[in-house]
């Protein structure tokens, strides 16, 4: 099977025009400082709030790295899902609270619970402001900005410690 992917692959390459046959003098292009991946978040996405979830198919009793852009206004990111549940909680539903960067991005890791059931699960971001009334103590929540996501849990097996 790898020998047909290969003569593909040698076939397509050999096929494309690859470089242009005639050479311009004089013109070289050198790669702007945007094509690295670190350059500003465009501005149509500065506003719209994105969960990502890696694995996206994890086992029982496995950990889970959980990615997030919430607007800049935001300044704490909720998320919840049935899978994070703990071990001996009556509480099927676990949020996880998060802050980030100026930029708006965050990251986290969490566990998925041996407890938690085989099968499709919805996780929910929530990006919030809270603001807090110093006087008063009083806190006021507003959100900005949801997503949500499925997340596959399979079945934990001890396997996947041995190679």
């Amino acid at each position: 099977m790898r020998l047909v992917a290969q003569i593909g692959l040698a076939a397509t390459l050999m096929m494309s025009p690859g470089a242009p046959l005639t050479a311009t003098a004089g013109v070289t292009t050198s790669p702007s400082s945007s094509d690295d991946g670190k350059g500003p978040i465009p501005k149509a996405l500065k506003k719209v709030a994105w969960l990502r979830i890696l694995p996206g198919n994890p086992r029982q009793a496995s950990h889970v790295r959980i990615f997030v852009h919430c607007p800049k206004k935001a300044n704490h990111a909720i998320i919840g899902s049935t899978a994070f549940q703990l071990k001996g909680s009556r509480r099927i539903y676990r949020e996880v609270g998060m802050g980030f960067s100026d930029r708006g991005l965050g990251h986290r890791g969490v566990s998925i619970s041996y407890y938690a059931l085989p099968g499709w699960h919805k996780a929910l971001l929530k990006c919030v402001k809270v603001t807090i009334n110093k006087k008063t103590r009083i806190s006021r929540t507003r959100v900005l900005g949801r997503d949500a996501i499925p997340l596959y849990v399979r079945r934990f097996s001890i396997w996947q410690y041995f190679g």
